[in-house]
């Protein structure tokens, strides 16, 4: 069954579509933001890193750690120090497991709003466990609780560009903006060589929002009710960050999962129905794809799906596998995946945008029952012992 596709007027006219094209300028201003600032941050890094033992954990709550997700492994290999990803949700209720007094620690915090209280928390939590504390805070508001309260002198608070604090519900060009800037920031040494794939992540960003807008919607229309994103590696995060964008912005009237390629297979695989959506958010590395076809080939070989999606720089070997619609950037491959991760949720966003409006929702403010707030609400924290 397919509804009509929508018109442009009500898409346009939502500031969530308005922040989704927005993003590819706001990376350029991220970028230069990062370039200006590069001399300041270089030497809180250098102080950071001196310590060869410093722990560094990428938080944030809901998006926002999802870019710790995409980002913790590169960031590792980047820093040479141990990294990992922990959402502000898990540390506030188990400090202690990843707290340690004998452990140098940066934090590095991802906040939209930077109000959440979780976020808040989770920064005074730190300082009451650990001797030796960094915190570097990237925060689209520079109004924010967090932003205002980092005066300690081993802090240091990244400004995104104004306009990617999103006046909207979901978060689109705060995300991408601060996964970025975060994967500027763990290379910064290689800022000069890497505005070549900025450059790129710009086109790239572009083209799927021009060339593939209209058929994105068109999908929308389709009668789907469950939507599965898969991804590997740094991709796995982007599909994880998708999955919620779809479901928050269709007020939870099309759930979503998300798995690895291979993480599929065990028991998840059964939620796949004649009712639903596969994207497929394809590894540039050859290696990685033997895995990802093999999983495609066993879904095409089923009955029960509605329609597939592939999302790859380039997909290689595409002749191997059968797709409803290829969403490709380049013939070639070109940058590094956790700067193609940038732009590979563009399709995610899209989706979830078109689809609200054509359930008949305000994709700006889809919660009908108010359930789901742009600054989340009803956390009350504890005073922990």
């Amino acid at each position: 069954m397919r509804s009509k596709p929508l018109s442009g007027t009500a898409i346009n006219n939502s500031n969530t579509f308005k922040e989704i094209k927005a993003q590819p300028r706001l990376w350029r201003e991220t970028y230069d933001i990062i370039e200006n600032k590069k001399v300041e941050l270089t030497t809180f890094l250098n102080k950071v890193l001196g310590f060869k033992n410093i722990h560094i954990i990428l938080t944030g709550a809901g998006t926002s750690a999802y870019i710790g997700d995409v980002l913790h492994k590169s960031f590792q290999r980047k820093s040479k120090r141990v990294t990992e990803a922990v959402a502000t949700t898990d540390l506030i209720s188990h400090p202690e497991d990843y707290f340690s007094p004998d452990k140098p620690t940066l934090l590095v915090s991802f906040a939209r709003s930077g109000d959440s209280p979780e976020s808040v928390a989770t920064v005074e939590l730190a300082d009451k466990y650990c001797e030796t504390l960094f915190h570097l805070i990237i925060t689209c508001n520079a109004e924010g609780k967090l932003a205002k309260n980092a005066t300690k002198k081993n802090a240091y608070v990244l400004l995104m560009p104004k306009e990617a604090n999103d006046k909207a519900l979901a978060m689109t060009g705060s995300f991408t903006t601060m996964l970025l800037a975060g994967v500027l920031v763990s290379d910064l040494s290689n800022l000069n060589k890497n505005k070549a794939y900025v450059d790129r992540l710009l086109a790239y960003g572009e083209k799927i929002i021009s060339s593939y807008q209209k058929r994105i919607n068109v999908i929308a229309a389709l009668n789907f009710k469950r939507v599965v994103f898969l991804g590997s590696g740094a991709l796995k995060g982007i599909a994880r960050e998708s999955q919620l964008k779809v479901q928050e912005l269709t007020d939870g009237q099309v759930v979503c999962k998300y798995d690895s390629f291979l993480g599929l297979r065990h028991g998840p695989k059964a939620v796949i129905d004649n009712d639903t959506l596969v994207v497929y958010l394809f590894s540039s590395n050859e290696f990685v794809n033997q895995y990802e076809y093999d999983l495609v080939r066993s879904i095409n070989d089923q009955k029960e799906k509605l329609y597939e999606i592939g999302i790859g720089e380039a997909l290689i070997k595409k002749d191997k596998i059968n797709l409803d619609l290829s969403i490709e950037v380049s013939t070639k491959n070109h940058i590094p995946e956790e700067y193609f991760a940038v732009c590979a949720v563009l399709p995610g966003q899209l989706l979830g945008l078109h689809k609200s409006i054509n359930l008949g929702l305000n994709p700006d403010s889809p919660s009908v029952n108010n359930s789901i707030n742009r600054v989340v609400k009803g956390v009350n924290i504890y005073k922990h012992q």
